[in-house]
């Protein structure tokens, strides 16, 4: 399967992602390990069915030990051994993180006494917080896939009754297994907030291998290995060939340079050998602009190499198909009438909330009107079924604004990361 079909899939996110480069990694794993290339999270037993995989959708294999998937508990057992619990304090002074956009995801949640919210994205508690601040008695689910973000949930719970801040270990797709087993049943949420892309926490922490500002492992996984068949950005960008790293740096950096970038880094590791420090990465890609100075939505100036680490962090955490399943798994454990705030910091994130708030359709090629779906039917007698006209007009979602909400000025000032922010919300429609 050519990987251009292998993106195209994974920009429609309510397909199961294809990830035929990731197979290429197994399979370069694998036949090289005589040249010492060894890949921490993969093991290098040859399985009798990679040709398959090579050549059909993968659904997220479990490992070639047969050991099956990442428990969804929400209490995993090895982000206790990877990190100890701090006090708040202690966490707060570490990760320095600014909540964006506090004030209008207040105005729209309303947090009440009794009511319950979802933080999907828990990060350093910024929006947790803000609620409980607001009203004391509200309960809130705290999901990270973060081991560090978990046990800052964990020292915050402690803080409040028993239940009433619930910390959840797990991504978007395994919110349906991790609230059955804390008991909360469909259609039972008040609230729930998507604060999506990398925290200030992982940036600020050069180990994790997301910031440009400092060198660090080039790493990027946000759940710090905890999925054994992921793979970090060190593994992307020294085992795929160049055509599959310009899909990835065009289709999710967007940046017009992925040929030349992708050549760059081929040529770069084939000279210097492997590149495995966040610094390599970036001085190899500023290597391939000649100097052409970038600069961000405040003019200042802007690393050639920002819209490469974007493309690696999205593609690394499948981070757009998550977003797809958590608003999937959202609506139905929202309430007739729940409220669902989505931020985002970039235009693929941002196209998923808006697709799903206005009722498109996530893998139309564009955006159809009703008149449009309507003659797109090939079947003459089910163009005036009750049931189709029905399917097209119903609403799931009604949006709050018809336009995004941004950071105000003096935010923008005092937090610039909160410049690229856009917030997005709808309440659940009463038909469904």
């Amino acid at each position: 399967m050519a990987f251009g079909r292998c993106v195209s899939l994974t920009l429609a996110p309510k397909r199961a992602l294809t990830y035929t480069c990731l197979a290429k990694i197994r399979e370069y794993v694998s036949v090289n390990t005589q040249r010492q290339i060894k890949c921490r999270i993969f093991r290098t037993t040859k399985t009798s069915g990679l040709s398959v995989i090579m050549s059909k959708r993968l659904v997220h294999t479990t490992s070639h030990h047969g050991s099956s998937s990442p428990s969804t508990t929400g209490v995993p057992n090895i982000s206790d051994a990877q990190n100890s619990p701090q006090d708040v304090e202690e966490l707060d002074q570490r990760v320095s993180h600014t909540p964006v956009m506090v004030s209008e995801v207040i105005d729209i949640l309303q947090p009440q006494n009794g009511k319950l919210f979802i933080d999907m994205t828990f990060g350093a508690g910024g929006h947790t917080k803000a609620i409980l601040r607001e009203n004391p008695k509200a309960r809130v689910v705290c999901l990270d896939r973060d081991p560090l973000a978990y046990n800052h949930a964990k020292e915050l719970a402690k803080n409040y009754d028993p239940q009433q801040v619930l910390p959840c270990l797990g991504k978007f797709s395994e919110l349906p297994d991790i609230l059955y087993n804390h008991g909360i049943s469909l259609g039972s949420v008040d609230g729930i907030l998507f604060d999506v892309g990398a925290s200030s926490m992982q940036f600020n922490s050069h180990e994790r291998g997301f910031s440009l500002s400092s060198d660090g492992p080039l790493d990027m996984r946000m759940d710090q290995g905890r999925d054994p068949d992921g793979v970090s950005a060190q593994d992307v960008v020294n085992l795929l060939p160049a055509p599959d790293l310009r899909d990835i740096i065009k289709t999710y950096g967007e940046d017009r340079m992925a040929n030349k970038i992708a050549h760059t880094i081929v040529n770069a590791r084939n000279v210097f050998g492997k590149i495995t420090t966040t610094k390599e990465l970036a001085d190899i890609v500023e290597t391939a602009f000649d100097g052409y100075i970038q600069k961000d939505k405040l003019g200042r100036y802007s690393h050639p190499a920002t819209r490469t680490f974007q493309a690696l962090r999205i593609f690394v955490n499948n981070e757009l198909n998550e977003i797809n399943n958590g608003l999937e798994a959202a609506f139905h454990f929202l309430r007739p009438g729940g409220v669902c705030v989505g931020i985002s910091f970039q235009s693929l994130e941002d196209r998923i909330f808006k697709r799903h708030f206005h009722g498109i359709d996530v893998d139309e090629a564009k955006n159809k009107t009703a008149r449009q779906q309507f003659r797109s039917v090939k079947d003459h007698h089910e163009k005036y079924s009750k049931d189709l006209i029905h399917s097209i007009l119903k609403k799931k979602w009604i949006p709050i604004d018809k336009k995004t909400k941004t950071p105000s000025d003096a935010e923008i000032a005092e937090n610039p990361r909160s410049r690229s922010a856009k917030l997005r919300a709808a309440t659940k429609s009463f038909e469904f």
